[in-house]
């Protein structure tokens, strides 16, 4: 149970904390950045999909809510970057090397600079923040974790890491479990942003494997359900269908319902307010937490920032009325 919620005093002072990966965290993120002074808005990224690639550390969800933030992400995809070129894993595949995990050419660049400065000895967020600011972006974002915490898919007798399930596999092989590290601590940056804010929102992300590897790293859930802000999540189901990825195809092989409520009723007490689309309306009536229904499709870079308000709006209301 929760102590007893500090209403904000005022939406410009607003501190707010969101949890975010993939695709449709990141646009989330950067409807909020529309709207948040950028010295009250930080992003705690999944850093579950991270490994290793061709001798370079990939990070894909930071990469890809870096790229939306700094409006260089590639539209069509949601994912890399916008004008992008392959010439460069095209080579590798012709010499023989792994290609299937498609690293751009604009793209490569990240990864290589990444690689040579946490070679010298940076953490990942020190390198998150170094990259950030060559982009110009001006909220922060945080790296869950500054240690390795890959996130492995149980499917049949074989535990696969995210990336070669995910990617390599393209998300075919059914998921009997996801695994998650009992050993990754969060930063101070991470714990310094939970302890300080006034609300704290969940993204439209996957929730077994974009949020809950951040909720599993220690203590990020215990301080969650201990401090005092409300806590607001956004659905990725919408009309018993995944926005986009393999939420909806792992709900079904997990035995969970494909609908908008399954996921509230898996954040459970965790959460105080949940936000679904306008196409379950009246699914969740009955539900013991606050709910907003509205338009949650973010197709426009106007549906991102607009979302965002009506988020960040139900969240002010459900603070000042737990």
């Amino acid at each position: 149970m929760k102590s007893e919620s500090r209403p904000p005093s005022s939406v410009t002072n607003l501190k707010i904390v969101c949890l975010a990966g993939g695709v449709g965290g990141a646009k989330l993120a950067d409807g909020l950045a529309q709207i948040v002074p950028p010295e009250n808005l930080t992003v705690v990224v999944n850093t579950g999909d991270d490994f290793a690639h061709l001798g370079l550390k990939i990070c894909p969800d930071l990469d890809t809510v870096m790229y939306t933030l700094a409006g260089a992400a590639n539209l069509e995809t949601g994912w890399g970057r916008a004008g992008e070129s392959w010439r460069t894993v095209a080579e590798v595949g012709r010499l023989g090397g792994p290609d299937w995990f498609h690293l751009g050419d604009l793209d490569l660049a990240t990864h290589l600079v990444r690689t040579q400065l946490l070679g010298e000895g940076m953490s990942l967020t020190a390198v998150t923040g170094h990259i950030c600011r060559h982009f110009n972006i001006q909220p922060t974002i945080l790296p869950m974790s500054d240690q390795p915490a890959p996130t492995l898919i149980a499917t049949g007798a074989a535990r696969l890491s995210f990336q070669t399930w995910f990617v390599k596999e393209r998300w075919q092989p059914p998921v009997e479990q996801v695994v998650l590290p009992d050993d990754v601590r969060a930063t101070p940056a991470v714990l310094k942003a939970l302890e300080t804010a006034d609300l704290l929102l969940i993204a439209p992300s996957n929730p077994f494997v974009s949020v809950a590897p951040i909720l599993n790293v220690y203590p990020i859930r215990a301080m969650i359900e201990d401090l005092p802000q409300a806590v607001v999540a956004v659905t990725p189901i919408i009309g018993g269908q995944a926005v986009k990825g393999p939420a909806a195809k792992m709900m079904q092989e997990m035995g969970l319902p494909v609908t908008a409520r399954a996921v509230a009723d898996y954040y459970g007490d965790l959460i105080d307010g949940f936000v679904y689309d306008q196409q379950d309306a009246g699914s969740l009536d009955g539900l013991n937490m606050a709910c907003l229904c509205v338009d949650t499709w973010m197709h426009t870079l106007a549906d991102r920032r607009r979302l965002a308000q009506e988020v960040l709006n139900f969240a002010i209301y459900v603070a000042g009325n737990e």
